[in-house]
């Protein structure tokens, strides 16, 4: 309603205008003093319809979207702040996540270091006393065969030579008196081995 009541004062000072210059041929009229008081009830009327249209009507409009858009930015602030304290709080408990995960991994590897440890240990104990038993069984057999193995030798050696002699000089000899031979023979090897 303002904008045309002002459009239609514009014109219409617009045309009083172009009669008063088509009156006026020579010279400047706005010096002219007889038209001052009509320039300037103009002039105020112009500059006041002006004032209270943008008083009215454009400044309030202008100063609401400036309050809209400060109450958007301090609420986008507001919003960026919050999300920055979750971030931050999000990455403290992922960070706490991690420093739980990564200790318990250790605890699970050093107790399965601690375990594996025990069960080397329990076979290397078993594996010992195995050898061990293996150690004295082959020692029994070797202390066995020691003790046995002078009758054997003897017992060869008799057999040895009495074939021998049977082969060398074709008679039967009497195998108590080469037992006796041997004997003799292996007591003196065994003498001489105490003494060295």
């Amino acid at each position: 309603m303002f904008l045309r009541l002002f459009s239609k004062l514009i014109i219409i000072n617009f045309l009083l205008i172009n009669l008063v210059e088509g009156a006026e041929s020579s010279g400047m009229p706005q010096l002219n003093p007889k038209f001052w008081f009509s320039q300037i009830f103009w002039l105020i009327l112009s500059f006041g319809i002006l004032f209270v249209i943008l008083s009215k009507l454009i400044l309030p409009k202008i100063s609401k979207n400036l309050e809209v858009r400060k109450s958007q930015i301090l609420e986008n602030i507001e919003s960026a702040e919050k999300q920055r304290e979750e971030s931050e709080n999000k990455i403290k408990e992922y960070e706490k996540i991690i420093f739980k995960s990564k200790n318990e991994a250790k605890n699970y590897f050093n107790k399965t270091r601690e375990k594996i440890l025990k069960d080397i240990d329990k076979k290397k104990a078993v594996l010992e006393t195995e050898i061990n038993e293996e150690i004295l069984k082959v020692e029994k057999e070797i202390s066995e065969l020691k003790n046995k193995s002078p009758e054997k030798i003897n017992k060869i050696a008799i057999e040895t030579s009495s074939d021998l002699i049977k082969h060398l000089i074709g008679v039967d000899v009497n195998n108590s008196s080469i037992s006796a031979i041997v004997e003799d023979i292996s007591k003196k090897i065994k003498e001489k081995n105490h003494v060295i």
